[in-house]
């Protein structure tokens, strides 16, 4: 059950948001999880700041999976996202930031897994 919410600084065209789906629904079995059950978000023209200052092009990218997160998986999905975004978005990786968050209660279709 995992979740990739993308908060990207540019305005991002449809075609561009369904490459980046595609390509994050191939990219998630580094996560050893199912394109089947992943469910991602892609908010665009969002507002962000590093260090007092506005963050032209940039993204922040959280990841929620269920279950404990490996060290090992995130750091290759790291690299695979801010790869994505570099070539599709020509995002530079020092304005990417990416978080994984374990989620041990979860729920969906009624009831908790």
């Amino acid at each position: 059950m995992p979740f990739i919410d993308l908060k990207i600084s540019i305005p991002v065209p449809d075609d561009k948001k369904e490459k980046i789906v595609a390509q994050l629904g191939k990219d998630i079995s580094i996560m050893n999880k199912p394109e089947s059950y992943l469910m991602i978000g892609i908010l665009d023209n969002y507002h962000l700041w590093f260090g007092g200052k506005k963050v032209e092009k940039g993204a922040m990218v959280q990841f929620s999976g269920f279950g404990d997160v490996d060290k090992s998986s995130s750091n290759k999905m790291t690299g695979a996202i801010c790869n994505l975004l570099k070539n599709e978005l020509g995002l530079v990786g020092n304005n990417i930031y990416v978080t994984y968050t374990p989620i041990h209660n979860w729920g969906w279709d009624g009831k908790n897994f």
